[in-house]
């Protein structure tokens, strides 16, 4: 990338400079099981650069994961061996912020938090209570 080149849509493009949906980056580049895996990207070429970026990713309405269970949080505990435990991937710990409706995963370790554990996204399962 140029020297003061930016990310952001329309900052200091050229003349001429143009953006397109889809085009780039694949999904090859995140694992499966990463929150960015299905997140699409946009391309921008500017001054005959390519510039690729992935396109802002929403956090799912709580709603659409079911419960399995909740887990109160204890002062101290850590996300990472708790997804680890509950999901068998310490690295899935953004499933449990969106679960439970928040930007920043690291309010899920605060104590007395209750946690919902749930299915991934969508997927159909017991009734929440």
């Amino acid at each position: 990338m140029s020297e003061g080149a930016g990310m952001s849509e329309g900052a200091g493009m050229s003349e001429g400079a143009g953006m397109s949906e889809g085009a780039g980056m694949s999904d090859k580049h995140f694992p499966p099981t990463s929150r960015y895996a299905a997140t699409g990207t946009v391309e921008m070429v500017r001054d005959g650069e390519r510039i690729v970026h992935l396109r802002r990713r929403f956090v799912p309405d709580p709603s659409r994961y079911a419960t399995l269970f909740e887990h109160r949080v204890v002062q101290g505990e850590r996300l990472d061996l708790l997804t680890a435990t509950y999901l068998g991937d310490p690295g899935l710990f953004w499933r449990l912020a969106d679960a439970n409706g928040l930007l920043d995963a690291r309010e899920l370790e605060q104590g007395g938090r209750r946690l919902r554990l749930t299915l991934p996204e969508g997927m159909a399962g017991p009734v929440d209570a």
